[in-house]
């Protein structure tokens, strides 16, 4: 199974790096961007397929690869990742 795990930040959680490509985007005259929020994406192969994978995906994120207080996370099953 291919999945893609979308983390993000929460509402609320200032983003610097966000904001410092908010104010260059502006200066290069994309007026129209109101906000930029930064995150990751973070693509894993399992063996597994099914409900076992994705319960096994959800362990990964809550132990190592979200911080829950900051963080967000959606969890995109894929056929294929480039």
């Amino acid at each position: 199974m291919r999945v893609r795990v979308v983390v993000s930040l929460k509402n609320g959680v200032l983003d610097p790096q966000g904001q410092a490509l908010r104010k260059g985007l502006h200066q290069l005259g994309f007026d129209e961007v109101q906000k930029v929020q930064v995150g990751k994406v973070v693509e894993i192969e399992l063996a597994e397929e099914g409900e076992a994978a994705l319960q096994r995906i959800r362990q990964m994120c809550e132990k190592l690869l979200v911080n829950d207080a900051v963080e967000t996370y959606k969890i995109c099953q894929t056929e294929a990742l480039p």
